[in-house]
């Protein structure tokens, strides 16, 4: 193989190699909620819900905005935290 072609693609690999772990930790809170199990997000939203103005305001705000599932997770978890 001629060199002009290696030191390119070395160059390259390192590259992906150094930028690969920053985008990792670059995971959004909203994202991260949406990977949840059931049984994590029952140990998060006990608590959480513990604020219980905050905890009902945004389940009414969540209600309002018709959201089901993980992305009620994520609105939620996002709401209480704010």
């Amino acid at each position: 193989m001629n060199i002009r072609y290696v030191v390119p693609l070395a160059i390259v690999a390192a590259m992906v190699t150094i930028t690969a772990p920053a985008s990792a930790q670059s995971v959004s809170t909203t994202e991260q909620v949406q990977t949840w199990s059931l049984k994590k997000w029952n140990e998060v939203k006990a608590e959480i819900s513990k604020d219980k103005a905050k905890w009902s305001s945004c389940r009414q705000q969540n209600k309002d905005k018709k959201l089901k599932g993980r992305a009620s997770w994520s609105f939620l978890y996002d709401c209480v935290k704010a």
